[in-house]
């Protein structure tokens, strides 16, 4: 089950290989399986230890479903989830049952999208934050108030709110309250799915400096998940972009932003807001067609009916997620030779 580092230099905190969730498709009295629907299919992703990677993609491209397989959330259908632990070994957390899974589970933790559905509105910020310390360490009353206080210090929120309740707060206060939460047990990793989409625009700047700040003061790991690729490149170190269950582009940030290389992610880059009124405006790329059903995908490329790059090749053969240069890696047949616009360009 656990394995010996392969080597001091490799810092990654968390990988998968192969990874995949499919739900299956159930009709009639019976609940006969009549298909599947492909939500993650056969993904590889490396987080590197102290960074944060963005995971983003259209609605529906599985971004969340992934984020839950790693947490265990859901049970992952097949693949590898390699955590890195700190005493150096490596552990499949696909491969753990329940209560071997239980130590894990305080080390990679979940910040909500929606600050209002994710608090129980019957308990008071004491409880909420206060109940993954009382279940997994055990602490006594007073030391869970103490705890909970400096926890909602942190995140901006004064400690005279721990006998409140969830709504005496701005959807801003709450989501600083999920966040004290997630970071009560000092995780090493911290699964963050859309977690400023469901705010104002005017409270989102402060909670993404927040967890800019958190990261720096505990040298935690995001896996970010968004689709807001404005707020993508003030937060990520890295990208992967997702597209029907598979990753079909990876790189550094500044690099995959100023020069991509699949034409979906051309396409994502197209939409991202220009910060200078005076440049001459990006000409938008609109994509035909719908996202692919993700229990139909279509043969070869699942992107071809919907690129305007595609050729016979894009119709009948799967591309394979291959490094083009170095830190870069693309699923396109032609990824390297398009001439592919990016956010600087004008």
């Amino acid at each position: 089950m656990t394995t010996p580092l392969a080597s001091r230099e490799d810092t990654a905190l968390l990988e998968t290989r192969g990874l995949t969730k499919h739900f299956p498709i159930r009709r009639g009295l019976l609940g006969r399986t009549v298909g599947q629907v492909r939500a993650v299919d056969g993904v590889d992703l490396r987080i590197r230890s102290g960074r944060t990677v963005a995971l983003v993609g259209e609605s529906g491209c599985g971004k969340s479903t992934l984020g839950r397989c790693l947490l265990r959330v859901y049970e992952p259908t097949s693949g590898e989830i390699r955590y890195h632990r700190p005493d150096g070994g490596v552990v499949d957390l696909a491969a753990l049952g329940e209560r071997a899974l239980k130590p894990y589970r305080s080390e990679i933790r979940l910040i909500f999208q929606d600050p209002f559905a994710s608090l129980n509105p019957r308990m008071t910020l004491l409880q909420i934050v206060g109940e993954p310390l009382r279940v997994n360490l055990g602490l006594s009353a007073a030391e869970t108030e103490e705890r909970v206080a400096d926890l909602l210090r942190r995140v901006g929120l004064r400690p005279e709110y721990l006998h409140r309740y969830p709504n005496a707060f701005s959807g801003g206060q709450r989501q600083r309250v999920g966040i004290a939460r997630a970071l009560a047990l000092a995780p090493r990793l911290v699964v963050a799915d859309e977690a400023v989409s469901a705010l104002d625009v005017s409270i989102r700047a402060q909670i993404l400096n927040l967890l800019k700040d958190i990261q720096e003061e505990s040298d935690l790991t995001y896996l970010f998940i968004s689709h807001d690729l404005g707020v993508v490149e003030y937060m990520a170190d890295e990208v992967s972009v997702m597209y029907v269950g598979r990753v079909v582009e990876t790189g550094d940030t500044d690099d995959l932003y100023g020069r991509p290389l699949h034409p979906y992610t051309e396409a994502l880059l197209s939409a991202v807001p220009d910060p200078d009124p005076s440049r001459r405006r990006r000409e938008r790329i609109v994509l035909k067609g719908e996202v692919a059903d993700p229990s139909r995908i279509p043969a070869g490329c699942p992107f071809h009916p919907r690129c305007f790059y595609a050729e016979d090749r894009c119709r009948t053969e799967i591309p394979a997620l291959r490094e083009i240069r170095p830190g870069r890696t693309a699923a396109c047949h032609f990824a390297g030779e398009l001439d592919l616009k990016g956010v600087e360009e004008s």
